[in-house]
């Protein structure tokens, strides 16, 4: 048996899972397309029923396959996507949904994101999100790659304070959210979602990562994955279109590290001493 998928929750309450499934990069061959599809289905059959996405990914295309893959699964999902900075105005933002939402072939977004900041005042784009909410097309609001500093303007926003989730790189290599920034949301009860959990693969290579991960008879990325979910309020949305690796990544919810292995990883991958540039990919 399983452990269960721990979850975190959201500013409403809400519960999501702590492990979920990424989709940069899907929707951009039409051969993978199936491939694409299996695996986003076998995720939330796995219990990894968070879906992130984005209007970026694919032009449109991945937002495509997830809607394909939660044709008659929409209810099982908490479904997150993004708008681009350069659509981010009062009108442009609602109107970037209306499409996302289209191309998802759903009436609703559980989550939707700024994934990233740009030219557009934050109250315009605020604005537009508690438009979308009340309407009913978005179930909540959030931003994506804002450091701690943009964090704080965000909060002197009319209804700024309604951001529910704060989605950033973060994996072993790139710690330097630990600083500053994941202590903020955490105090502030607002969940950090991790994107590129396993540095988009890079991180398996690494002679730390497999030394450990042979001593749990586990996989590099498994432990990668791992040092995320030990972390309060911090979700992984790892990407793969590899039904063994979705399962892998899975599985790295029963991998319970020693913490003298813990300090190890840290010695490999030190914590920052310092405030650093918001990292991003």
């Amino acid at each position: 048996m399983h452990d269960p998928i721990p979850t975190v929750t959201l500013p409403s309450g809400i519960d999501i899972p702590a492990l979920g499934l990424g989709t940069w990069q899907m929707g951009e061959v039409k051969a993978r397309a199936n491939d694409e599809i299996d695996s986003l289905r076998l995720g939330l059959d796995l219990g990894m029923t968070l879906i992130d996405t984005a209007e970026m990914y694919g032009e449109g295309g991945a937002e495509r396959i997830v809607g394909k893959a939660l044709e008659d699964r929409r209810d099982e999902v908490f479904l997150v996507s993004k708008v681009y900075p350069w659509n981010a105005s009062r009108t442009g933002t609602i109107a970037a949904c209306e499409a996302s939402l289209k191309r998802l072939g759903t009436d609703r977004l559980d989550l939707y994101l700024l994934h990233w900041r740009g030219e557009h005042p934050l109250a315009d784009t605020v604005a537009a999100f508690e438009q979308l909410k009340t309407a009913g097309k978005i179930g909540a609001w959030g931003v994506s790659n804002f450091d701690t500093a943009d964090m704080e303007e965000l909060l002197t926003v009319p209804q700024g304070e309604n951001c529910a989730v704060n989605q950033v790189l973060y994996n072993l290599s790139r710690r330097g959210i630990e600083y500053d920034l994941l202590p903020w949301c955490q105090s502030r009860g607002i969940p950090v979602m991790a994107y590129s959990p396993i540095e988009q693969g890079r991180l398996v290579h690494h002679p730390e990562l497999i030394r450990i991960a042979k001593a749990y008879q586990a996989t590099p990325a498994q432990v990668a994955l791992a040092f995320i979910l030990e972390r309060e309020s911090v979700v992984a949305i790892p990407k793969s279109s590899n039904l063994r690796r979705v399962r892998e990544n899975r599985d790295a919810v029963d991998l319970d590290i020693s913490d003298e292995d813990w300090a190890a990883l840290d010695a490999a991958f030190p914590p920052p001493a310092r405030k650093t540039a918001l990292d991003m990919l």
